[in-house]
């Protein structure tokens, strides 16, 4: 079965995160999108928010995971926000985009991004 999406761009926090000492010490802005894979039907037929899932508070709690404890790794932040989406019940699977544009890196540069999907299969 194919699943429906719901998805969030450009959630933002700034964010301690990062291997080198400058990064922990005066953080710097990170931004989330996420599209989260959902069956909506139930909702949508009963016009019932608690049928799926409540994007104001996923962004609300995604933020407070990029503003949260620090980590060395986005790797570390992406799964701990993927797994933040899947512990809402309708959500069946989760992309995760973690942007680092300021990230410490010597030569030109737009951004760093890490790019992982987890589902509950």
């Amino acid at each position: 079965m194919r699943v429906d999406r719901v998805a969030l761009r450009g959630l933002t926090a700034r964010g301690h995160h990062g291997v080198f000492s400058e990064e922990r010490e005066r953080g710097q802005t990170f931004v989330v999108d996420l599209d989260m894979g959902l069956d909506t039907r139930p909702a949508a037929t009963g016009d019932d928010l608690s049928r799926t899932v409540h994007y104001g508070v996923v962004a609300e709690e995604v933020v407070a995971v990029l503003a949260g404890e620090p980590v060395d790794l986005i790797e570390t932040l992406a799964q701990r926000i993927a797994d933040t989406c899947l512990r809402h019940d309708a959500v069946q699977e989760v992309e995760v985009v973690v942007h680092k544009p300021e990230a410490p890196i010597t030569v030109p540069f737009e951004d760093v991004t890490i790019t992982i999907k987890r589902s509950r299969a």
